[in-house]
């Protein structure tokens, strides 16, 4: 039987036809929602984010500006605009993206099943701007616009300061292109952007989905940055400087992403990340605050905004590392990370392939597997089968050569030779043991993390990305493990240790499994039932074989 340890640590989308209309229901909705935030950031403005310095202050040239209190944000209007995947809603005062309804995603949350997604934050808009502009600094929330909107553009006009600003959907789905002018701006002046503090949950635990909060970034040449929202502290301010490609705020499934215009040569627009924690709850950090800001040239600026799933196949689609927002494994996503993205898409393409729900789909997986890896676990039991053979001989020449390693070497090295086996081959009979591993260490991630399997139900299993309500499936994995061990034990020599592993391990990796997604259990149920038909062979191969435990030569010449 294999011991097997698992750790578990805590492309082109068609151009979307857009229509923008203002609607009346949404902004009375948003106007009362307006009115609970307000007095919410009222309460928390001790907490206050960092941002820029309202007056007397240099303007942002290479970094985050530093910390001042937001007054409160009431705006007075809201404009809607539509798309094929989107609903958006910006306020005004502000010109900022209030919240943003995903087309097609339903809420999870007890109570809200009937309600589309809508990423927002429970604080105000998603966005606060402020303009930098020498030695002053505006912030957007206390300038009234004039709003117009032309086919699928939206945009806002002020007179003071001279600032026009539109919002333009892409092609790519939940993208959307933010361009700015302002007259007469004075030298290394800036756009200063408050990323979300909060991002209201709309999952089933909400408790895991407020632990995935986090802050990312993207420097060019370099690997992606995250910041979970329970490393930062309240109070201590942490700045990252650098040139950023792009920089996000994400919670399990869901994005607010700034980015260098999708298209353009890669490069840093975004002038740092100033960051710091929020209020707690408990250990759980449902709240932060973080700031950059992006330069004006000749009074122009421009980055696209990205409010939507973490999709692999659309963030890929981008070409800027954003499907990397979200690093697995900690430490070890160098290595986790290559085979997660492989599993996935996988995945994707065997849904696409096949046409069948993501449950089937990894059923088809776990056996696929198995048949892949069928012929080396075949050599691995043979190998294994024949060092049982071997053992008897080997124990008596190590206990003749005890005190001759040389001599003891030469004898070993002759007898695996005798039968066409070395000294590596015990391990290298272990290996396809481990093969699987790398897979389900994977998929840990791929089913917890994954959008395109958020919700999705098999069976009795509502959501293949939360545990078994039923523990079927955990059951169901350790009663084939232990069917698997008694099968290999069954005409194996008598060993007292192995007959204990045989009932511990599956009792142990039952509970291990017990609360992990249903989904890696019926992965791992599927592989243990798909490998009994082996077992069963090579346990009636080594009865043919008849491998016991015999006395040694040595023992037999007295």
């Amino acid at each position: 039987m294999a011991l097997v340890l698992v750790i578990v640590p805590r492309l082109f989308s068609p151009r979307r036809s857009v229509t923008a209309a203002a609607d009346s229901t949404a902004a009375a909705d948003t106007n009362h929602r307006s009115a609970a935030t307000g007095a919410a950031t009222t309460a928390q403005q001790p907490a206050a984010p960092p941002t820029a310095p309202t007056s007397g202050a240099a303007s942002p040239a290479t970094s985050a500006p530093a910390t001042t209190v937001l007054a409160p944000w009431r705006p007075t209007e809201t404009v809607v605009a539509k798309t094929d995947t989107t609903r958006t809603v910006y306020a005004n005062p502000g010109a900022a993206p209030v919240a943003v309804t995903m087309v097609g995603f339903r809420e999870l949350r007890p109570n809200h099943r009937d309600s589309l997604v809508t990423v927002e934050s429970p604080a105000g808009p998603l966005l606060h701007y402020r303009l930098a502009l020498g030695h002053d600094t505006i912030p957007l929330d206390t300038v009234h616009f004039a709003v117009q909107q032309h086919g699928d553009s939206t945009t806002f006009t002020a007179t003071s300061p001279a600032l026009t600003l539109t919002y333009q959907p892409k092609p790519t789905p939940y993208l959307t292109s933010v361009r700015g002018s302002v007259m007469n701006a004075p030298q290394a002046s800036s756009l200063v952007i408050d990323l979300p503090s909060e991002l209201r949950s709309a999952e089933a635990d909400t408790v895991d989905d407020q632990r995935n909060l986090a802050y990312a970034y993207k420097i060019p040449l370099r690997d992606v940055t995250s910041i979970p929202f329970g490393k930062l502290d309240q109070n201590e301010v942490r700045p990252d400087s650098g040139s950023m490609q792009w920089v996000a705020a994400r919670n399990k499934y869901w994005l607010v992403a700034l980015m260098k215009p999708v298209g353009t040569p890669a490069g840093g627009i975004f002038r740092g990340l100033t960051m710091r924690g929020g209020p707690r709850t408990g250990k759980i950090a449902p709240v932060a605050y973080a700031t950059t800001a992006v330069g004006l040239e000749n009074g122009q600026f421009a980055f696209d905004l990205y409010v939507g799933p973490q999709s692999l196949e659309t963030l890929r689609s981008l070409g800027n590392d954003l499907e990397n927002v979200n690093p697995y494994a900690g430490i070890l996503h160098a290595v986790v990370q290559p085979f997660s993205s492989i599993t996935m898409r996988t995945l994707l393409w065997m849904k696409k392939q096949t046409h069948l729900g993501y449950g089937w789909v990894l059923v088809i997986f776990g056996v696929a597997i198995r048949v892949v890896l069928w012929p080396l676990y075949q050599r691995s039991m043979r190998t294994s089968i024949q060092m049982q053979r071997l053992q008897p001989e080997l124990s008596e020449i190590q206990k003749r050569y005890k005190s001759e390693p040389d001599k003891q070497r030469e004898a070993l090295v002759k007898v695996y030779q005798a039968h066409g086996m070395s000294p590596f081959s015990p391990m290298l009979g272990c290996l396809p043991m481990l093969l699987p591993m790398p897979i389900l260490y994977a998929l840990y991630f791929v089913l917890r993390s994954t959008i395109e399997l958020r919700g999705v139900p098999f069976l009795w299993m509502p959501d293949l990305s939360l545990r078994d309500p039923y523990y079927i499936t955990p059951i169901v994995m350790g009663l084939s493990m232990f069917v698997m061990s008694w099968i290999g034990i069954k005409a194996a020599p008598p060993n007292p240790q192995a007959k204990m592993m045989a009932y511990m391990m599956p009792a142990m990796f039952t509970l291990m499994f017990l609360n992990l997604s249903s989904g890696l259990n019926l992965y791992y149920a599927v592989q243990n039932i798909a490998s009994l038909p082996q077992q069963v062979m090579a346990t009636r191969e080594r009865a043919k074989m008849r491998v016991t435990t015999v006395p040694a030569p040595a023992a037999r010449r007295t």
